[in-house]
């Protein structure tokens, strides 16, 4: 039986939407998009002095297992052209974990739920768009009370809510 995750789509550099089309795409067939968030456009946060990105929130069914999952999208990461630069920094395309079932995970790279998704608007507005009552196995808190804590402002959706192309 699969698992249940929410995986964050995140890119500012190149052709945006194509880069988040292409992720959807080549994360298969390991992780399979259930249901997608519509797309945001989105200021930087972190590092303020770069391009806005396009964000996106899945919830997909996988068999992997959490650590299995991080390597895979890593993988996707770099097969799309993503290079290291720093910090919050530009990048093609970004693909984090968000939950993993309810599970609880600290296992140095991978923080699951993700450690700060409860400060990131440009996660928490997709991701209400989809599971706007999933509590948060730590804080129990949904995440529709902790969108309600952070500001939304500047973030534009720019589609509906579809999962593309992803065949």
């Amino acid at each position: 039986m699969p698992d249940q995750v929410f995986i964050a789509l995140g890119s500012n550099l190149g052709d945006r939407s194509a880069n988040l089309q292409a992720a959807l795409r080549q994360i298969q067939p390991e992780v399979v998009p259930v249901e997608c968030s519509p797309v945001y456009e989105t200021p930087p946060w972190g590092y303020e002095t770069q391009p806005s990105f396009l964000n996106q929130v899945i919830r997909a069914e996988t068999e992997l297992g959490p650590q299995a999952l991080l390597a895979h999208l890593k993988k996707v990461e770099t097969d799309l052209g993503r290079t290291e630069t720093f910090r919050y920094g530009p990048r093609l395309i970004d693909l984090d974990i968000l939950f993993y079932e309810q599970d609880i995970i600290h296992l140095p790279p991978l923080e699951i739920p993700h450690p700060a998704l409860q400060e990131r608007a440009f996660v928490l507005l997709p991701l209400g768009d989809l599971a706007p009552d999933l509590r948060h196995p730590v804080t129990q808190l949904t995440v529709r009370q902790m969108l309600e804590t952070v500001d939304t402002n500047g973030l534009e959706k720019i589609s509906s809510a579809d999962c593309g192309d992803t065949g």
